[in-house]
């Protein structure tokens, strides 16, 4: 499944009321739709005959969901540090098998969680060893997610509150309390629960002390007998609430926090496909899975309602700005393209001149709020400048959207603007798909530029 399939702007949400993990998200994203065969040959690309994933159904208490497991193909495989992983994934730029948003999403989810481990063990993120997070399995969980997300066209994220789990694990580095030290920096700014299961109806007794006499009477649940908390046999102490081991790992939360720009209820979405992503454990009384919803962000075009943006721009953005007299200036249209690709609505420079009458740049990228960060570290790297000036904007927009027309076997995108009334206001070939059809018939863009606006005449009735 190609993005291009979906021309108009495609909303997920991530349902983590009953935890996430890499393999979960991957599996309910397979289930919404993406192809696993497609998923494979990316992962063979980067990491050649490694890992093999297989697809099964599965039941997690009573419901059905997709399980995606990953056979690793290699003995030993190293454990890798974030720089490894990075070099990686940006030396696998123009390779066609691997796609670019997939390595800049895949680069988003890894950074966030070197810095999470990096701020954990006190070391500098570069110097990071994921233990688990490098082994190949979930390596490919990442990378995995990152391009079944692509595969679907989804170009906007909001995640529910994540269910971390409570009590000890054992992990690489001794038994450590639940959430995670890494999952609790990841998930700062976001809302989590620990995610006790409910008692049933009726449940309107506290669980009591093992030496209570009461005791044998009660029917402890599933979750609390046997549970992590019991550590061979010895109960926890009376008042330490029982835990229910970790429902969430920092695969999974870093996936959340790099695919999903926001968190909250489930927002208004037409949706068209759904995915269940199963866990390892299959929990009595609780579905062990992830849920994922993809569809069009607010109603359907045919049912009386305005026109979905195509882009998704908010009125409210921030412009980020940033002042550069140094830079290679056969440099600055792969920076601009760069911003682009990393999410920003709009992206530009314009000439200055700076003290001293030496000629500069001032290099412009108008973001999300949530993308500040984000895009303000894209313009530092690329750029060398040591600072973004940024300000709050305010908009007002024509709704768009996008078709497709076929000029002589080239398929050229055609953005369509409307006014508040869904009249037809402007039709736009994208420049981008006019070049690429003009080299591929020999002919000049501006010869297919006026082929394809003849083609797209046919796309400005109004809406109904």
């Amino acid at each position: 499944m190609e993005p291009s399939s979906h021309p108009a702007p495609r909303l997920a949400y991530l349902d983590a009321s009953a935890g996430i993990a890499g393999d979960m998200l991957l599996a309910a994203l397979v289930d919404a739709g993406a192809d696993l065969d497609a998923v494979q040959r990316v992962l063979n690309a980067l990491v050649p005959e490694s890992v093999r994933f297989r697809r099964s159904a599965v039941d997690r208490a009573g419901q059905r969901a997709t399980k995606v497991d990953v056979d690793v193909l290699v003995e030993d495989p190293p454990h890798r540090t974030w720089a490894s992983i990075r070099t990686l994934l940006e030396r696998s730029r123009g390779n066609v098998a691997v796609p670019e948003r997939t390595i800049d999403l895949a680069l988003r989810v890894f950074g966030l969680l070197a810095d999470a481990e990096g701020t954990t063990h006190g070391v500098p993120a570069d110097d990071v060893h994921f233990h688990e997070v490098g082994a190949l399995d979930s390596l490919a969980d990442v990378i995995g997610a990152c391009e079944a997300w692509r595969q679907l066209g989804i170009t906007e994220g909001v995640g529910s509150a994540i269910a971390v789990g409570s009590g000890r694990i054992r992990a690489a580095h001794g038994d450590i309390p639940v959430p995670v030290p890494a999952v609790v920096r990841l998930a700062i700014g976001w809302p989590t629960v620990a995610g006790e299961l409910l008692p049933p109806r009726g449940h309107d007794h506290p669980h009591v002390p093992a030496d209570d006499s009461s005791a044998s009477d009660v029917d402890v649940p599933a979750h609390v007998a046997g549970g992590p908390h019991e550590h061979g046999g010895r109960r926890v102490p009376a008042g330490v609430a029982p835990g229910i081991g970790e429902l969430a790992t920092p695969t999974g939360v870093a996936l959340m926090r790099g695919l999903a720009g926001t968190a909250g209820p489930q927002p208004m979405v037409s949706t068209d496909a759904v995915g269940v992503g199963a866990g390892t454990k299959d929990t009595p009384g609780r579905p062990n899975v992830v849920r994922v919803l993809v569809g069009r962000p607010g109603y359907g075009a045919g049912n009386g309602t305005a026109a979905v943006d195509a882009h998704d721009t908010p009125t409210a953005a921030v412009q980020l700005e940033a002042n550069v007299d140094d830079l290679d200036p056969r440099l600055w249209p792969r920076i601009i393209d760069e911003l682009l690709d990393h999410g920003a609505l709009d992206a530009w420079h314009t000439p200055i001149t700076m003290k001293r009458g030496r000629p500069a740049i001032t290099v412009h990228a108008l973001v999300r709020e949530d993308s500040v960060e984000d895009l303000a570290a894209v313009i530092m790297d690329r750029t060398g400048t040591l600072g973004v000036r940024m300000h709050r904007v305010e908009r007002i927009i024509r709704t768009r959207e996008f078709a497709e027309v076929e000029v002589q076997g080239q398929r050229i995108s055609v953005k369509i603007a409307r006014d508040a009334h869904g009249a037809v206001v402007r039709r736009e070939p994208e420049f981008r798909d006019v070049a690429a059809a003009a080299r591929v018939l020999g002919i000049s863009e501006r010869a297919m530029l006026d082929l394809a606006k003849e083609n797209a005449t046919g796309l400005t009735e109004p809406q109904n």
